[in-house]
């Protein structure tokens, strides 16, 4: 690492050089993005250095029950921003705690994770059965042990090492605790009981939603975790039946209705059951909505999905959405539903 020059010629206190090195090529010369801080302030300044400074960050703290936080937002009519995979953004690669973190200084936002298990039984943050495309490794995660797997280093999106190791559920449960709501898909590797052993000994029964993609997977979880709230896929009303029926009462239910197009008419008839709405525009592109919406700069498109009865946008681009939500008035607010916004 070097050190940054302030015009005068002289060093920028704390100035860092980070060296991002795409893996698998011997760099002459290296890309280099210099990033400067105010002692040693974190990496994420880079992507939000003036938000952290604007009234410090973000912070979704239920004040009771987290269904009770959810009715609040809707019946004030606000849309919450759900990261996919924590708001991955050049240099801060997905699913790791200075991403989140970043994300939080400038905006308030849910922050949907994945979690695996290592082959000794360690939890922790991954999207990927295979380790290539977002870290330093090779082969499948599940088969490493976390003394392997924590030597490594996460790559961003565009195929850049980053200084991040991969961070543990229990680091990152740590890290959310009274910070924000966590959205917790499961995947192959991982333990539902493990993890929900996991959740109550952070304390955040009350602030996270498990992803389920079946009836029968969202029994599963409720009978796990009967006080935490889950993400079911909703097509039509009928669905909501099914899911009572296997026991799952709609006071727990967050409808994930897809990523394809918008069904208001579907949104009114789960709103009369008192089930918010989650709509993803998340996906690959170029066919994802995100992908649109930004291919013809329609980002008020995200405050019109709000106004439609979409409740939790699940999205690609949180800051873009954030800000569009922002300037319709319709994104929470400080001193609102249990937001708040400080150091």
């Amino acid at each position: 690492m070097g050190r940054r020059m302030s015009q005068s010629g002289r060093p920028y206190k704390g100035a860092l050089e980070v060296h991002l090195e795409p893996r698998g090529k011997t760099m002459g010369r290296n890309r280099v993005f210099r990033i400067c801080f105010g002692g040693l302030a974190g990496f994420a300044a880079f992507t939000t250095p003036l938000a952290a400074q604007d009234g410090g960050a973000w912070r979704l703290a239920p004040e009771s029950d987290l269904s009770a936080m959810l009715d609040c937002f809707e019946a004030a009519g606000q849309t919450l921003i759900s990261a996919h995979r924590g708001g991955p953004t050049p240099g801060l690669p997905e699913n790791a705690i200075p991403t989140m973190d970043a994300l939080l200084a400038a905006h308030p936002a849910i922050m949907e994770v994945d979690v695996a298990q290592s082959a000794d039984g360690v939890h922790f943050l991954l999207h990927d059965d295979r380790l290539d495309r977002t870290t330093t490794g090779t082969g499948e995660a599940e088969a490493q042990d976390w003394a392997s797997l924590s030597q490594l280093k996460l790559k961003d999106n565009w195929g850049w090492v980053t200084p991040y190791a991969i961070p543990t559920l229990a680091e990152a449960l740590a890290w959310a605790k009274g910070r924000t709501v966590m959205q917790i898909d499961f995947k192959r590797s991982a333990d539902f009981g493990k993890v929900v052993a996991e959740i109550r000994r952070a304390g955040m029964a009350n602030s996270v939603i498990l992803i389920a993609y079946s009836v029968e997977q969202a029994a599963a979880l409720h009978r796990a975790a009967p006080e935490m709230l889950l993400s079911v896929s909703i097509d039509e009303v009928g669905d909501v039946a099914a899911l009572k029926a296997a026991g799952i009462p709609e006071h727990r239910m967050v409808a994930f209705t897809g990523t394809r197009l918008p069904r208001p008419e579907l949104y009114r008839e789960l709103d009369k059951a008192d089930i918010e709405v989650i709509f993803g525009t998340l996906g690959r592109p170029p066919r994802s909505i995100d992908a649109v919406i930004d291919r013809y700069g329609m980002d008020e498109r995200y405050a019109e999905l709000g106004r439609e009865g979409v409740d939790i946008l699940a999205t690609d681009r949180p800051r873009e959405a954030a800000t569009a939500l922002a300037e319709a008035g319709r994104l929470p607010k400080a001193g609102q539903c249990g937001v708040s916004r400080g150091s």
